[in-house]
């Protein structure tokens, strides 16, 4: 009697959530197309007010593209965003602290995403197409997690022009080679044993990714061919992909096959200890047992913490127990929104297996979303404190879009899929490169060129390639160290490359700051 009545309880919430989703799909756009069709009208008006002086309006243009040029200067990225309703004057005394707890936010929401709806829906994916851990890693997971850095590309490339999108590439692909392997080395507190095929491919794709976006910017200019060519190359990646199991065979097969056995496969590691259950593991076990206490427990083993799972989606109606300490109520309290929002958003394809494609469809959706709120937040930022674009993109906006990434690659490690968690970051850089600027750069260049009939994208820093050279040192780095260290992931990795990272961001803001030679204009007054 009494699981009859939780299950009418949940089937009563699970139709107030459809509802309120199908409302808030329908009514959103409807709210947004009123607002639309206001501001048309208003620019209607204007326009009609204003008929006589075109020709002095698109003079007065043309004079200001001339003054700007001869300013020779850097169009300010802010311009391009909504505005805030704050003058520069008031965030430089101390309203920018609205900007930075919202961007904060953002980041929270992203980690939430990924931790509690993406990565699931990943494993789901993988369960049902039955394809590698290392392979799903390396295009699905890595495909969605870089939504951030292809939306925030687009950004830049149609509506700022600016760099703040190849910014934040090349600076989220030195954060995936660094700070992420460091991130899962010291987080997983053990020794994790990687398959060196799948690292060397990956390692591999990614060194010619990086040549091939050196030579691109070499000049500053991007013609359509070349971004063509970078789309080109990542569909012949993922072609390559779908042979990795022959390819892989050879290869172990042959001389190159590195030494120990053991590390080709990462069941090992998971048989060892109880409270290392893979994700997929628990979730076959939940979906044979139809019990609603057996789930649950399940549920409560695949977060291993009680602490961590009275923070999840399941247990946000409840207030945290006494035994929970208050930082971990402050949490939940400061989570509780997010938490609220993507349940009514997102559904559980943990507990509604066959909704996984919209569960997966959702999260992308988000993460584009949130990662155009970081770039306004950070924009603003960087405007404020009069840093350049593309310093931001190298710094905060990189480690911010790159959240996604680091979180799953941490998740997966802790649960034994070293390989993964790495295929996950090097393949998100793969990602980056070739799709999220090649896409954007070919469209750009084909269907909207700046001047018609020049089909290229120009880029107004010429430290960008300066910092794309030393993405190839970075993979060295990674690779070297993983290869001295017998391609084993452990605290040594981790220190390593976190130090190597920090010196980066020193090197890549001196550049931009134009310390040693000038390759950024001052940005226009405005």
């Amino acid at each position: 009697m009494a699981n009859m009545l939780i299950r009418t309880r949940r089937y009563k919430c699970y139709r107030i959530a459809t509802v309120i989703r199908v409302l808030l799909v329908l009514g959103i756009p409807l709210v947004y197309l009123m607002f639309g069709n206001t501001r048309s009208e208003e620019e209607m008006l204007k326009s009609t007010f204003n008929s006589g002086f075109d020709g002095a309006v698109s003079q007065r243009r043309l004079l200001s593209i001339v003054e700007r040029e001869e300013r020779n200067c850097t169009p300010a990225a802010i311009l391009e965003f909504p505005s805030d309703g704050l003058s520069r004057y008031q965030r430089q005394h101390g309203y920018i602290a609205i900007h930075c707890v919202l961007a904060i936010y953002c980041f929270f929401l992203l980690g939430t995403v990924c931790e509690q709806y993406f990565v699931p829906a990943i494993e789901m994916i993988c369960e049902r197409l039955n394809i590698g851990m290392d392979v799903a890693g390396a295009t699905f997971m890595a495909a969605a997690s870089s939504s951030p850095e292809l939306f925030i590309n687009c950004v830049g490339t149609f509506v700022t022009e600016g760099d703040i999108g190849v910014g934040t590439v090349v600076g989220s692909a030195v954060f995936n080679v660094l700070a992420v392997p460091a991130f899962c080395a010291l987080i997983a507190g053990k020794v994790v044993d990687l398959d060196w095929w799948s690292v060397s491919r990956d390692c591999v794709m990614y060194a010619v990714a990086v040549v091939a976006l050196i030579l691109t910017l070499l000049d500053d200019v991007i013609y359509w061919h070349e971004a063509l060519l970078l789309v080109l190359m990542y569909i012949f990646y993922i072609l390559a992909m779908a042979f990795n199991g022959c390819l892989g065979t050879f290869f172990r097969s042959g001389c190159c096959t590195f030494k120990k056995p053991k590390a080709y496969t990462e069941i090992t590691p998971l048989l060892n200890s109880e409270k290392n259950n893979s994700l997929m593991s628990a979730r076959r076990i939940s979906l044979s047992v139809q019990s609603t206490d057996v789930e649950a427990a399940v549920q409560s083993k695949r977060h291993d913490s009680t602490d961590s799972d009275e923070l999840s989606t399941y247990s946000m109606w409840s207030w945290p127990g006494e035994k929970v300490s208050f930082m971990k109520k402050l949490l939940w309290i400061f989570s509780w929104p997010i938490n609220l929002v993507l349940w009514l958003t997102i559904p559980d394809c943990q507990r509604r297996p066959n909704l996984y494609p919209l569960t997966f469809a959702m999260c992308v959706t988000w993460i584009g979303c949130v990662s155009y709120l970081v770039a306004w937040m950070i924009t603003v930022l960087g405007d404020t404190l009069n840093v350049p674009d593309s310093i931001t993109g190298l710094t905060i906006l990189a480690a911010g879009t790159s959240l996604p990434e680091a979180v799953s690659s941490v998740l997966v490690t802790v649960q034994g899929h070293g390989t993964m968690g790495l295929s996950n970051s090097i393949g998100s850089n793969t990602f980056d490169i070739l799709l999220c600027l090649g896409l954007p750069w070919l469209i750009k260049s084909l269907a909207y060129p700046s001047v018609p009939g020049h089909h290229y994208v120009s880029i107004n820093s010429s430290g960008l390639s300066y910092s794309a050279i030393s993405l190839l040192s970075t993979l060295f780095t990674l690779y070297g160290c993983l290869f001295l260290n017998k391609f084993q992931l452990d605290w040594k990795i981790g220190i390593t490359c976190g130090l190597i990272y920090i010196g980066y961001l020193i090197l890549a803001a001196l550049i931009e700051m134009n310390v040693f030679f000038t390759v950024n204009l001052p940005i226009c007054p405005h």
